[in-house]
Formats: C-alpha cells, structure tokens, sequence
C-alpha cells in the first residue's frame, strides 16, 4: 500500500477535502438563488434567467476534454484550490457589480476544474479498501450541501441580494482555506507532458467508441435527459411559482428544489436495493413517471400537493438516474477508462442541459405561458423516456435472437 495513504477517513488530508467540498457545493447552490435575485434587482427580462445556467454549463462543455488532464498534471489539491479561487473570483464579480453572466461563467469554468479533481484526490488520500466509504462520505456531504444551499440561498436572497453574495464569497474563501490543508501530493502526470492535440484525439476516439456501444450510448441518453431536465426544472419553478402559487419570492423554489433533493436520495436508496446493474432498463417507467408528474404539477395550486408531488419527482429521478449512472460508469470504465467515460459523460450531459434550457429560454422569451410549457415540457420528456424504453427492449430483444 502507498504509504502516503490513510486507512481512515479521519485524516487531514480526507476532512480538508470532505470540508472543502461541503463549502463550495453549498456556495454553489446558495449563490444561483442569489444569481437570481440580483438578475430581478437590476430589472433584467424573465427570459435571462436561465441563461445563468447556460453560461455555466458552458464552460463545462467546453473543458470537457481538459479538465482530467489538468486535474492530473498538477497536485489535485491544489487543482481545487484554483478552481475555488475562480469561483469566488466569479462571486467577488457579480458582488461588485460586473456582468452577472460572465461572473457566473467563471464560477462554471472552476466548477468544471474542480470535479475531477474532487474525485481523483481520494484514491490518492485513502486505502484502496477505504475507497467506497470515502466516496460515500463526499457524495453525503455534496447531497446536504445542496440541500443547506439552496434552503440558505432562497432564505438569504429575499432578505438581502448584497448579503447574499457576500455570504456566499465568504463561502468560497472557507472552501480555499481548507484546500491549503489537503497534503502537497505529486501530480499523477507532469504537466508539460500532456498534449493538447493528444488530448483532443483521445477524447474524441473516446467519444465515438461510448456512442458506438449500445449500453453506454442508452445511458447517455438516460441520463442526459434526467440532467437536462433538472437544470430546466430550477428555472421553470422560478417562473411557475408566482404564476400557480401567487407567491413571488425566491425562497419558495429554493425549498421546493430542496424537496427534489430529498426526494432523489430516497429514490436512489430505492434503486441500490431494487435494481442490478445488468437490468438497469427496469427503472425507465420511473422516468416516465417524471414527465407524468410533471404535467400534473404544471395544473397544481396547492402548497401540500406541489410538494408532495415534487418529492415524487425527485424519487423518480433518482430511481431513474442511479442504475443507470451506475451501467454507464462501469461500462465506460471498460471500453475507455474511468477518467474518459466521466470526461464524456460530462460533456453529453451539459450539451443536453444546454439544449433543453436553451429551449425553455425561447419559449419564455415568446411569451409562451408558464403552465403551458411545464405541460409540455413535463409531456416531452414522458415521451421521450417512453421511446428510449422502446428502443431498449427491442435492443436487447435483438441481441437476444441474434445471441
């Protein structure tokens, strides 16, 4: 065993990380509420809102090929280190009065350097046995980040929009500081070897090589239209909110994004105990039942149903997301290596988000009533797991004649 491993997820270098991560998934979902409000204090059109999200999906789209190379060529802890002075650098922006969507692009350009890294580090940190565990613990920590973020951010950005995005800078700065604590560990490749050309050609044979295989193409699918479909779902609460609850505040859909969030942890509970790997399509009729319930939020203008039918949502999603998230890793890590599957599923899955949000834009910037989009939106996607539940079956039926 590497003896700059831990076989405890109690060292130094494990908390700093599991801290610092907590920090900055907390400012990150603090701050798109107060991204939000800002957007509303400076009398910006409802239509610009979700180009928030599109300007940071942006930069993960674009550093999709790079990101696991940089995280590699430098000491990761100092990769997360940069990432979140970038993110505060975005933060510090928008509280000093520059372009709201530019500030909020660089805080999406260190949020995709980060995440390999946050990743990467942990083998690195703990024993091969103590991997698992010390997954769990950042994925635990990341879910009550988000939850404790959104709930803060919608409470802090009706309170105040400065207060709020100075809150979050401090956040930031937190997140730093414990990143200086993570333990100086020699980069897993020297960054001067690394090839931008190389790099290119290899995420692009990558790419073609998971498009080209049948289970991780009907992943990718899956699961970029479960992350699509959450991006559009934190802006379309946004605009539905007032117009179905007659309530006009931000902390509304900050908490009802935190009932998804519950929801998705118990759904993903249900999925580990219900669902083996190699029958990952028997979670499709849940993600039927996303589009289903959806349409019938878009009618809901009751407070206890609309919560009640966004944990819903948010079950279904995570029953849906997990297997399959789940086949795609394995899958992946089998044809092009660990690092080259999250590398393309990253940039599948915020190109899908791009489109799907960059459609609800226009649709809002037409006009087009709020509830009737929701409808749509919520018919769509039924419609379009209900396909990829067709195409699968016939798939493996196929395969199952052929074999």
């Amino acid at each position: 065993m590497d003896s700059r491993r831990a076989d405890t997820l109690l060292s130094r270098g494990m908390l700093a990380v599991v801290a610092a991560q907590f920090l900055s998934a907390m400012a990150d979902n603090a701050l798109l509420f107060g991204a939000l409000a800002l957007l509303r204090f400076d009398h910006y059109p409802a239509w610009t809102e979700p180009l928030l999200q599109e300007f940071f999906v942006l930069a993960f789209i674009i550093l999709a090929p790079f990101a696991g190379p940089f995280a590699d060529g430098l000491p990761k802890g100092r990769v997360m280190l940069i990432s979140n002075g970038l993110k505060l650098a975005g933060a510090l922006g928008m509280w000093a009065g520059l372009n709201p969507f530019l500030s909020y692009g660089l805080v999406g350009i260190g949020a995709a350097a980060y995440s390999p890294a946050k990743y990467g580090i942990l083998s690195e940190l703990v024993a091969t046995d103590m991997l698992v565990k010390a997954n769990g613990l950042l994925e635990s920590s990341t879910i009550a980040a988000i939850l404790v973020g959104a709930v803060a951010g919608g409470m802090l950005a009706d309170w105040s929009v400065w207060g709020t995005l100075g809150v979050v800078t401090g956040l930031y700065a937190a997140a730093a500081a414990a990143n200086l604590l993570i333990p100086r560990l020699p980069p897993a490749r020297a960054l001067s070897s690394i090839s931008i050309v190389a790099v290119l050609r290899n995420f692009g044979a990558a790419t073609r090589a998971m498009f080209k295989t049948a289970d991780t193409r009907f992943s990718m699918v899956g699961t970029s239209l479960f992350w699509g479909t959450g991006g559009t779902m934190r802006f379309l609460l946004v605009a539905w909110v007032p117009i179905a609850l007659g309530l006009k505040d931000i902390s509304t859909p900050a908490y009802l994004n935190g009932t998804l969030a519950v929801g998705i942890v118990i759904g993903a509970a249900l999925a580990s105990k219900f669902i083996k790997l190699e029958r990952a399509d028997r979670a499709l009729p849940a993600g039927v039942l996303i589009g289903v319930a959806v349409c019938f939020l878009a009618v809901t203008t009751n407070m206890a149903v609309t919560y009640a039918v966004m944990a819903l949502i948010g079950a279904c999603g995570g029953f849906f997301v997990v297997p399959l998230n789940a086949l795609l890793q394995e899958r992946g890590r089998e044809i092009v290596g660990p690092g080259n599957a999250i590398a393309v599923q990253n940039l599948v899955e915020n190109a899908a988000m791009l489109v799907m949000i960059g459609l609800y834009t226009l649709a809002i910037r037409e006009g087009a009533p709020v509830v009737t989009i929701a409808g749509v939106f919520g018919a769509a996607l039924a419609a379009a797991i209900g396909g990829l539940w067709r195409y699968r079956a016939r798939s493996r039926g196929t395969h199952a004649v052929s074999a």
